[in-house]
């Protein structure tokens, strides 16, 4: 009898023991995270996930990990109801998710938590990822344009540095000097600038001499106002009137970027993303100046990257916790120390870890210094397709075949307006 006792004692205790267990893997909630990256962003973002799941032991993150077609897969995903509980996102793409309402709007969040602020975030930023005033992602950075420089050419040719007060009359006169032949031969050897075609990088020369594609309310098509249609021009007078950047043919397979570290191009615009490749590899000295000022300015996007909640979400409150340590400054110091983001919070972007004295480039306040004069990129959720007409239709006059005031007729105007 005393053995049955002990028996049923002991299967008491496992039974209880096999309940306990199971109930913690049932306490243990998954959250499905999403988010592209390269495999430098990777490695500062895995160790982050273990130490989050170490300090909430109860959440399980499960990363989905999307290099390539990111927002074609994540399209896929929510229009099959499975949206992942966090998702990384811009705020260009963004807009076709929260006109939809796919994503929990984050005020509250943000409002009723002791550990982060919207006041610990650039305005900017902030208002990248704000529809119709609800908030819909926590900014990891914010993306702007400068433009970066050989200094040992400008110095070898004793040509003034750009200046804070550089105007684009000046900026088109130091290309020029820039520009060279050195064996007249007919050839250009070295341009004074790059040449993109994609309309983030030339966005800057219309919106800094008040034009644009479509106006900052999201009513209007403005890419035929004359300030949009003259600057348009100029940029494209840039590689076939005054020869200061590469054809298409000039630059062959080669990017902007890769001329300007082979000594080709002295200048050319870009973001913050170039610098932990320019460190690595460029042996000459460079730096980064802000985008020369024209009637308005000098205006670039400001941008934003973050995290978002998904509407579908069962566990909003612990997508939260994991947003709020990845947007704490501990994490995106982390972020910034590969010197690949412009930090969405103020601490971090005016501390050490970013602005590194030490490390090129030198005048890295250039990026914070640019933010309160900049402008989220004007979209709505039919961005892609009035991006994809634009480039169409420029196409002819960045080749140099039509100009500006040609391409730009009413019809096509009529199309991108039917997009708004």
């Amino acid at each position: 009898m005393k053995k049955l006792w002990v028996i049923l004692l002991i299967v008491s205790i496992l039974i209880i023991s096999i309940n306990l267990n199971t109930s913690k893997k049932e306490d243990k909630v998954k959250i499905k995270f999403s988010s592209w990256g390269s495999e430098s962003e990777l490695k500062i973002l895995k160790p982050l996930i273990k130490e989050f799941e170490k300090e909430n032991p109860d959440i399980k993150i499960e990363f989905l990990h999307t290099p390539k077609n990111y927002f074609q897969k994540l399209h896929l995903l929510v229009a099959s109801n499975l949206a992942p509980d966090v998702v990384f996102l811009n705020n260009i793409n963004g807009q076709m998710y929260w006109a939809n309402n796919i994503f929990l709007g984050l005020n509250s969040f943000l409002d009723n938590d002791r550990l982060i602020s919207g006041t610990d975030f650039f305005d900017n930023a902030l208002k990248a990822f704000t529809y119709k005033d609800k908030i819909y992602a926590i900014p990891r950075d914010i993306s702007n344009l400068v433009i970066y420089y050989n200094k040992d050419i400008f110095e070898r040719e004793n040509i003034s540095l750009p200046g804070k007060s550089w105007n684009i009359e000046e900026f088109l006169i130091t290309a020029q000097k820039l520009t060279k032949d050195f064996n007249n031969d007919g050839q250009t050897d070295r341009f004074g600038f790059g040449f993109e075609e994609n309309p983030l990088f030339w966005l800057p020369f219309l919106w800094s001499n008040g034009g644009g594609i479509i106006d900052d309310e999201l009513k209007k098509i403005i890419i035929n106002k004359p300030e949009s249609v003259k600057w348009i021009q100029f940029y494209a007078d840039l590689r076939n009137k005054y020869h200061v950047a590469p054809t298409a043919g000039e630059a062959g397979s080669a990017t902007m970027s890769q001329l300007f570290m082979q000594g080709k191009l002295a200048m050319h615009i870009s973001g913050r993303w170039s610098v932990p490749r320019y460190r690595k590899d460029i042996k000459f000295d460079w730096d980064v100046a802000k985008f020369p000022s024209g009637t308005s300015g000098s205006i670039v996007d400001a941008d934003a990257s973050g995290w978002s909640i998904s509407k579908k979400s069962k566990y909003p409150q612990k997508a939260w916790k994991l947003i709020r340590f990845l947007a704490s400054k501990k994490s995106i110091d982390k972020f910034t120390g590969s010197g690949l983001i412009v930090p969405s919070r103020k601490d971090v972007a005016n501390s050490n870890v970013f602005l590194a004295k030490k490390k090129k480039p030198f005048s890295s306040e250039i990026f914070i210094n640019i933010i309160p004069q900049a402008k989220p990129t004007p979209a709505n959720k039919r961005y892609q397709e009035i991006i994809d007409l634009v480039n169409h239709q420029l196409e002819a006059v960045w080749n140099g075949k039509v100009s500006a005031k040609e391409a730009i007729d009413e019809t096509f105007i009529k199309k991108l307006q039917g997009l708004l």
